[in-house]
């Protein structure tokens, strides 16, 4: 099992600039590659400032002249908010720009807010609709002429210019959950990218269930197919470590469940984060503290062995938890030192 790391740029208030974010977030991304991290992963998100990442390239780009080794990847490009000729050359320029280590992700999109912003209110279920019509579109563009007449994108013979540096294009990861988004990614040549959020290891279990059932539903299925596991991860060397990390990913999930909710009118890009009332006993820290790669680091390396043991090819330490940056860099050095040896 690899490990990746999952990021954004992070502002709770005003206070820290957002020069200061970059820097931060660039230096946790070297601290990784340098501790032997597979890829660093960013997303897409929009007039937020709890998870900052208006385009995933430029991140990408940027990193490529911070960085030797590391793969860079998209996690993910929101499908709807693009076209295929325009995400198929940048995307390419990109690759190349890097060096061929643009590892694509892609998904439907999930945060109505950025819908209501960004596709006049389409529902962000309907995203699905965009991403199956952009794969193989951007798999044509990319490796040679290429027309489209779909329900949603229509376009004359066209290319990608330039082509990437990886060919025949970079590798594709789609974010999934149902059958059918599994289904659709091994059909099309896709790695999955799964994350069960909040919730316990039965969800894994659930989400690989369905990963292996696609895999064997199709018969031309790479044999390479891989799939990563994003989850949340603290590691700590003191109760007081744990406590504290719990309560940071507390903090992260009474935003994100804030902004998923929709309700209320953000002012300067931040909302008010929800009370433990409102988050319920689903976000309760206990349940996240259990739910949650929250541990030391011999708990952390049993719950990272149940996963390879259930066939997960990569790990993603996912970063984003409202904690201090000292702090974040602490828990990210404790697992580079003292749980990756155990899966060399």
């Amino acid at each position: 099992m690899k490990f990746s790391l999952f990021l954004h740029m992070e502002r709770y208030d005003q206070d820290k600039s957002h020069k200061q974010s970059l820097a931060e977030l660039t230096e946790l991304v070297q601290i990784a590659e340098e501790g032997g991290f597979e890829a660093a992963w960013i997303g897409e998100h929009h007039a937020m400032e709890f998870t900052i990442a208006p385009n995933p390239l430029a991140f990408i780009t940027y990193l490529a002249t911070h960085t030797s080794k590391i793969r860079l990847g998209a996690g993910t490009f929101i499908a709807p908010f693009w076209h295929p000729v325009k995400l198929a050359g940048e995307a390419a320029l990109a690759d190349i720009m890097c060096d061929g280590r643009l590892e694509f992700g892609i998904a439907r999109g999930a945060y109505q807010a950025e819908f209501d912003r960004l596709m006049n209110g389409m529902p962000a279920a309907d995203g699905g609709k965009y991403l199956r019509e952009m794969i193989p579109a951007l798999q044509g563009l990319w490796t040679g002429d290429y027309a489209h007449e779909g329900e949603l994108y229509q376009f004359p013979t066209s290319t990608s210019v330039p082509k990437p540096l990886q060919q025949p294009h970079p590798p594709m990861w789609v974010a999934a959950r149902d059958p059918d988004s599994h289904n659709f990614a091994i059909s099309n040549n896709c790695n999955v990218m799964v994350t069960p959020l909040q919730k316990n290891d039965d969800e894994v279990q659930e989400l690989m269930t369905k990963y292996n059932e696609a895999l064997s539903n199709n018969a031309v299925a790479q044999a390479d197919s891989r799939l990563m596991l994003l989850r949340h991860t603290f590691v700590g060397d003191s109760e007081q470590d744990l406590q504290t990390g719990t309560d940071a990913l507390h903090h992260w999930y009474s935003m994100f469940m804030a902004w998923a909710r929709n309700n209320q009118t953000p002012e300067a890009g931040f909302v008010n984060r929800l009370t433990e009332e409102e988050l319920g006993d689903s976000f309760s820290k206990e349940t996240l503290r259990n739910n949650l790669v929250v541990g030391s680091p011999e708990e952390v390396t049993a719950r990272l062995k149940y996963y390879e043991k259930l066939g997960v090819s990569q790990y993603s330490y996912w970063a984003d938890n409202s904690l201090s940056f000292e702090e974040k860099k602490k828990s990210l050095r404790l697992f580079i030192e003292k749980v990756m040896p155990a899966f060399q």
